[in-house]
C-alpha cells in the first residue's frame, strides 16, 4: 500500500471525525451519511491494521496511532486544498469552488500520469488501466474542477501552468500520506523506515557511506535509496515529494523559496594528478603549465566548474580546451591514471585516494573561499522517526570531516 491508494472522501471523513468529535457531526460537515462514514473509517483501520479510533462517552477520539494517522492526513489535505486554490488563481478561470473536495486520488494519478508521458495510452500502460478508462478519469478531473489540464501538442499532451501546480500538490499530498504509512509501520515496532536521497558527487563518496552504514544498524529493515544526477533534477524532485533531502554542496543564494538549507561542514578545492604525471613531486609550478595538460572537470554550471573558471581568470589563463566533464569519482580516478590529465576537486571527495597513493595534490593555492556542504530539504519537512535519526547521523559523520 502507498499514499496514491487512499481514498480521499474517507481521509476527509476521518479527520472531521477526529476534530468533531462523533460522526453525527462528521456526517453532516462531509455530507455522508453515517453508515457511510462508519464503513469508511472500518476500511481505513482494516488497510491500515490499526485501531485509529475509541469511543467514549463524550464521543469518539483518535488512538496515539490516530494521532499520528489524522495528523498527516490532516497535511496531505490541507497541500492539496492549497495546490487546488493555487491551481484555480494561476489559471484565471471559473473554477468549480473548493473542487478539492470533490476530486480522488484515482483523477490525482490520471493526472500524474499523463503529464509525465505526454500520451493516454503510455500513461495508461505505465499505470495498468485501460486507455478509455485513463482518458475518462482525466476528463472528469477537468469537468469536476473546472480547469483546462491539457493541452494538444506535437509530441502529444502537455499539462497546462494550473495542471503543473495541481501535480505538484498531488504530489506532496500523497507524499504526506507515504509517511503516514511509515510512521506507523514504526509504531508497531518495526526496524524500519524509509528515505530517498538526492546525493550530488561529494556526499556520494564520503558522507552517504558511513551515515547508511550507521543509520541500518538502528534500522536494519531501513529501505534507503540513493538518487544521483544533475543538480536541477534532484531539486525538481525534492519540490515535488519525490525526494526526502538532497546533501552536497550548498547553493547561495538557496535555489527556491520552499527549501532550506542547512550547512554540515566546509570543503575547499584542490587540483590533483595520478602519482606518475609530469608535475608529481614538483615545487613552484608555473601556472601556465596546467593549461599545457588535458583537464576533468565537472559539467558547466556546477560551483567546482565555475571556481576553476574563476581560478584560470584571476590568473590570467584561459579555460583549458581539452576537458572530460565529469563528477564520477570512480572515473576520475581511472582516467587520471590513464593519461597525463589534471582534475580540481573536492580534497574531501579524494581524501582516501590520496591515502591510498593512487591521487597526488599538487602543491598549488587555488585561493577558493571554503564551500559549505549540507542538507537541502523542503521547509515545510516533516521527517519520521527514521528519517530525523538520519539527520542526526549526518551531523555525527559530518564531525568527522570538519
Amino acid at each position: 500500500m502507498n499514499g496514491q491508494d487512499f481514498n480521499l472522501r474517507h481521509l476527509r471523513a476521518f479527520v472531521l471525525v477526529c476534530r468533531l468529535g462523533g460522526i453525527t457531526a462528521a456526517a453532516e460537515a462531509v455530507h455522508m451519511s453515517q453508515p457511510a462514514i462508519t464503513q469508511a473509517i472500518a476500511k481505513l483501520e482494516a488497510s491500515l491494521d490499526e485501531k485509529l479510533l475509541v469511543r467514549s462517552s463524550r464521543g469518539m477520539y483518535p488512538t496515539t496511532a490516530g494521532e499520528m494517522f489524522v495528523h498527516r492526513c490532516d497535511r496531505a489535505l490541507n497541500i492539496l486544498k492549497q495546490g487546488c486554490a493555487d491551481a484555480a488563481t494561476r489559471q484565471k478561470a471559473a473554477a468549480t469552488a473548493r473542487f478539492d473536495t470533490k476530486i480522488s486520488s484515482t483523477q490525482l494519478r490520471a493526472l500524474i500520469a499523463v503529464a509525465a508521458h505526454g500520451n493516454f495510452s503510455v500513461a495508461a500502460r505505465a499505470i495498468g488501466i485501460s486507455q478509455p478508462s485513463l482518458y475518462r478519469t482525466a476528463r472528469e478531473l477537468e469537468k469536476v474542477s473546472g480547469l483546462t489540464l491539457y493541452r494538444k501538442s506535437e509530441s502529444g499532451y502537455d499539462p497546462t501552468v494550473a495542471a503543473r501546480i495541481l501535480i505538484r500538490a498531488a504530489k506532496l499530498s500523497f507524499y504526506e500520506l507515504d509517511q503516514a504509512l511509515d510512521e506507523l509501520s514504526s509504531f508497531g515496532g518495526a526496524h524500519s523506515g524509509r528515505i530517498v536521497i538526492g546525493a550530488l558527487p561529494l556526499s556520494r563518496s564520503v558522507l552517504l557511506p558511513q551515515a547508511i552504514n550507521m543509520i541500518t544498524q538502528a534500522f536494519p529493515d531501513a529501505d534507503i535509496q540513493v538518487i544521483d544526477g544533475p543538480y536541477d533534477d534532484l531539486l525538481n524532485g525534492l519540490r515535488h515529494g519525490e525526494i526526502d533531502l538532497m546533501l552536497g554542496a550548498l547553493r547561495d543564494p538557496p535555489p527556491a523559496e520552499d527549501v532550506v538549507q542547512t550547512p554540515l561542514f566546509d570543503d575547499r578545492l584542490g587540483i590533483f594528478c595520478h602519482p606518475g604525471h609530469p608535475l608529481a613531486g614538483r615545487d613552484n609550478i608555473p601556472l601556465d603549465e596546467l593549461i599545457q595538460y588535458p583537464w576533468i572537470l565537472p559539467r558547466k554550471g556546477t560551483p567546482t566548474r565555475d571556481q576553476a573558471s574563476a581560478f584560470f581568470r584571476a590568473n590570467g589563463l584561459s579555460d583549458p580546451t581539452r576537458v572530460i566533464e565529469t563528477s564520477a569519482i570512480i572515473l576520475v580516478r581511472s582516467l587520471l591514471e590513464s593519461g597525463g590529465r589534471l582534475t580540481m576537486i573536492s580534497q574531501t571527495q579524494v581524501s582516501d585516494e590520496v591515502k591510498l597513493g593512487v591521487m597526488l595534490p599538487l602543491p598549488i593555492e587555488i585561493g577558493d573561499t571554503p564551500r559549505p556542504i549540507g542538507i537541502t530539504q523542503r521547509t515545510d519537512w516533516q521527517p519520521t522517526q527514521m528519517q530525523e535519526r538520519f539527520l542526526q547521523v549526518l551531523r555525527q559523520v559530518s564531525q568527522t570531516l570538519d
